[in-house]
């Protein structure tokens, strides 16, 4: 418990205490207080209006006016009966006395008269005893209860003397004598942190510094520059470039393969800043352009750098050096390395493979030309007629033949964007013969599954800055898919419009659709979206996204799953006037 909290819940409960006792002892005096007027306005009164009576009853033979003042002190009386059988004695006097009236000199009824007042008193003096013993016994009750609150009033008062201090005083000067326990170099010093209450915050900081100052004591010059050696040597020795920076991108380290890719000697890097030597190295400057780039957002990009005599590939990894400081929960951003991973023999076998698709890709055309000319020539009934399982084989084969054809073609376009020799003829082109080579390509395939298409081109959108070639062959994946992925009996839209400097070509099928995690992937090389039951390479849609960003146009997919997808590219729009 808190002392901000045991002093609220002492001097509180001492406050209640208090201010219960005083409650106590007001209502017992009121209650003293009424005990005692209810005998100074009950039976005090009746004696002395029975004392009057008396009096006016001696005087009565030689005094007329006695009757009167009877009369008038028994009409209190009668007003003030408070006790039982009191009533009864009251009317026994007022008869006595009404026959007294009528015969003034009678002794007998005199004499009742007196019998019935001493009755009164008597009555009136033993409820006066009565009512003294109960309020007696109100004070000692009220003295017993007062007194039981007073002691509980002291017990707490005391308990908060006796520990209030210590709880305050006694971690103060634990932490005194642990301070001066540092003061003399005894960094070993400890305090535990469960004991001392409410001062754990400052406990933990004392503890944290003697645990820093322990560790800076334990360390030597010499371990930590044999350290520092040692780690300079494994840099130094490390086959790949590294150069490392320190939290304000000052270069720290550089090893000689570092230096020797990049020309530079070490005065011309240690010490000085990353924006500085890269604005006197373009080098230097592709390899520190990432450094303030966060982490979630760098691209891990090939640099071709001319070393070894050729051309060689490095892969950059921008490492980001955290560390915790000892007695701390947060780590600390202290520094930054740059790895330069030598990928040239990958690149190397990257383009001999691609070269190999290429050639082999090539090849192929011919063995798959003679195929389909052999089964154009089965299918000539002037060779002679087929029967129904060899018509079924041979458009098994020209199918096969077909999809060879297709996969073939992908592959040489592949070959060409990996080996970065894709040739782009941008010229001013007319919009709808594109369109009309993409439908055309596409109808026999759509009317398998009564599929119409429909074209919608604004009046603006004439002529488009591009290469007609490869523009047409985007857009003709585009409709393959559409057809490929869409239900029997459905329409497939193509619209063309105009947005500010751009042409857009979108073509909207109403399919399954694509599910939303699988957008950013749709136009990877070799994706395909999971659970699809059609055919095709996972290559097309990459091959278009190459071809038109090399136009310098943009690509893109929107879907709602479950209603259809519509897959869209924008290239410049040109007049009919340009050349």
């Amino acid at each position: 418990m808190k002392i901000k909290t045991k002093l609220t819940f002492g001097v509180g409960a001492l406050f209640l205490m208090i201010f219960l006792l005083a409650a106590l002892s007001g209502w017992y005096v009121n209650r003293l207080k009424k005990d005692t007027a209810n005998i100074l306005t009950a039976n005090y009164n009746t004696l002395l209006y029975a004392k009057n009576m008396l009096l006016a009853l001696e005087e009565i033979p030689v005094e007329k006016k006695a009757f009167t003042s009877f009369e008038v002190n028994l009409d209190k009386q009668r007003k003030n009966v408070t006790e039982v059988g009191e009533q009864q004695t009251t009317n026994a006097i007022a008869k006595h006395f009404l026959q007294l009236k009528d015969k003034p000199l009678n002794i007998a009824v005199v004499s009742s008269i007196r019998k019935d007042i001493a009755l009164l008193m008597e009555q009136n003096m033993i409820a006066i005893s009565r009512k003294s013993i109960v309020a007696d016994k109100t004070a000692e009750h009220a003295i017993l209860v007062i007194s039981f609150a007073g002691a509980l009033c002291f017990i707490i008062a005391f308990i908060l003397l006796v520990n209030l201090p210590s709880n305050i005083a006694d971690p103060i000067a634990r932490l005194t004598a642990s301070i001066r326990q540092i003061a003399g170099q005894n960094y070993k010093e400890r305090i535990d942190n469960q004991s001392i209450g409410e001062f754990a915050e400052l406990v933990t900081s004392f503890n944290s510094m003697a645990e820093k100052l322990e560790e800076y004591a334990e360390s030597k010059l010499e371990k930590i520059l044999k350290e520092k050696k040692r780690i300079e040597a494994l840099v130094d020795n490390m086959r790949d470039p590294v150069i490392g920076f320190d939290e304000e991108r000052r270069v720290i380290f550089v090893n000689e393969e570092a230096l020797r890719i990049t020309s530079l000697h070490k005065d011309q890097l240690l010490g000085r800043s990353a924006l500085t030597v890269s604005e006197e190295n373009d080098l230097a400057k592709d390899i520190f352009k990432d450094l303030l780039i966060p982490a979630a957002n760098r691209e891990k990009n090939a640099i071709k750098i001319y070393a070894d005599d050729r051309e060689s590939y490095f892969e950059k990894d921008v490492i980001d050096i955290n560390v915790l400081p000892t007695g701390e929960s947060e780590p600390k951003f202290i520094g930054q390395v740059v790895i330069l991973k030598n990928i040239t023999p990958f690149k190397e076998l990257d383009l001999a493979k691609t070269n190999f698709i290429g050639t082999v890709s090539h090849e192929f055309k011919t063995p798959i030309a003679a195929i389909q000319m052999g089964v154009q020539l089965l299918e000539n009934e002037q060779i002679g007629p087929l029967n129904t399982e060899q018509l079924a084989l041979v458009n098994g084969i020209k199918d096969d033949s077909n999809r060879l054809l297709q996969i073939t073609g992908e592959l040489l376009n592949m070959t060409q964007v990996e080996s970065g020799s894709i040739q782009i003829n941008l010229h001013t082109t007319e919009i709808q013969p594109i369109i009309e080579y993409a439908v055309m390509a596409n109808q026999f395939a759509a009317n398998q599954k009564n599929i119409h298409f429909t074209i919608e081109v604004a009046p603006t959108a004439k002529y488009i800055v591009a290469d007609n070639e490869k523009t047409a062959w985007v857009l003709t994946n585009f409709l393959s898919n559409a057809v490929r992925y869409s239900y029997e009996d459905s329409v497939i839209h193509i619209a063309v419009e105009s947005i500010g400097l751009k042409t857009r070509f979108t073509v909207k099928d109403n399919g399954q659709g694509i599910e939303a995690k699988y957008l950013e992937k749709i136009f990877a090389r070799y994706f395909r979206v999971p659970g699809s039951k059609k055919g095709g390479t996972g290559l097309g849609l990459s091959i278009s996204k190459e071809f038109i960003e090399a136009q310098g146009g943009e690509i893109g997919v929107e879907s709602d799953y479950g209603a259809g997808s519509s897959f869209y590219f924008s290239l410049r729009s040109a007049a009919s006037s340009e050349n």
